[in-house]
């Protein structure tokens, strides 16, 4: 049996897997708690995590669109994208 999924349940699939580690759990409390964005590194030296795996991090919760990054120089920046979590889990960010 072939399950058809819907677009918005493709992106509901990508949210769930990104949640489902603890880093990056405490990469979007850190971010919600801040208000703000903050740097590649910044988030790695709080969360004590390496620059190569704090990357992958960042990666899988933006392809599941939970956070937006920019580059300024050789400065990457991330912030949260609060309107996926309004859309798909509201309440949630309130919990952390």
């Amino acid at each position: 049996m072939t399950i058809k999924l819907t677009d918005e349940d493709e992106v509901r699939v990508r949210i769930f897997k990104a949640l489902a580690d603890p880093t990056r759990i405490e990469i979007i409390r850190m971010l919600h708690r801040s208000k703000q964005e903050k740097s590649f590194g910044a988030v790695g030296e709080q969360c004590e995590t390496p620059k190569a795996n704090i990357s992958y991090h960042f990666r899988t919760l933006r392809e599941a669109g939970l956070v937006r990054t920019r580059q300024e120089a050789q400065t990457k920046y991330v912030r949260l994208d609060t309107e996926v979590f309004e859309k798909y889990l509201p309440g949630f960010l309130d919990t952390l």
